[in-house]
């Protein structure tokens, strides 16, 4: 079973935490949240989640795959986390990394992006960052990173994710239940 850390800071994005945590774990991916302090950790509009663990519980272990959601100050509070860039830092090239909205520049940052082409929420990154190439698509992949641009695109992030882990059939299974179309 594939492992997923989604870390949760104070003023996180409720649509593309929850989004994540919810999709995933019906694809049967076993995923983990880790609050930065705390267990109970409060999103960008007052809806708060009780986070699985802590960040320092599960700081040294191996993931399949770290997931930052975005949301402000959510993102910020991650960035501003060392232990997320050694995080980061250590799942790179080795495991898969995604970030969506305003997360993607946590991943720049920490210095995990350079070379790639990534998306994000409108101003987060721009055009002319000269380590990354700058896309307006809803998800972009390149090497073991994903990037997502907005809460509007929480569900195509979730999807691409679930079938980078599980396999194109789970990922269909799991976008026919959800009766999009």
């Amino acid at each position: 079973m594939s492992d997923v850390l989604i870390p949760l800071a104070s003023g996180f994005e409720e649509i593309e935490a929850v989004t994540l945590i919810d999709l995933l774990r019906r694809a049967e991916i076993n995923v983990t949240t880790a609050a930065l302090n705390g267990l109970t950790v409060m999103g960008a509009h007052q809806v708060s989640l009780l986070a699985d663990t802590t960040l320092e519980e599960v700081a040294s272990r191996t993931f399949d795959m770290v997931v930052l959601p975005g949301g402000l100050p959510g993102a910020d509070h991650l960035n501003a986390d060392p232990r997320i860039h050694a995080l980061l830092k250590r799942h790179q090239s080795k495991q898969w990394i995604g970030a969506i909205c305003a997360a993607p520049k946590v991943l720049l940052d920490a210095g995990v992006a350079d070379d790639l082409t990534l998306t994000a929420y409108p101003g987060v990154l721009a055009k002319d960052t000269p380590q990354v190439s700058v896309s307006e698509e809803a998800v972009v992949c390149d090497g073991k990173v994903i990037t997502s641009r907005s809460p509007g695109t929480a569900i195509d992030f979730a999807l691409k994710i679930i079938e980078t882990l599980k396999g194109r059939d789970k990922c269909r299974e799991i976008e026919a239940s959800l009766v999009r179309s």
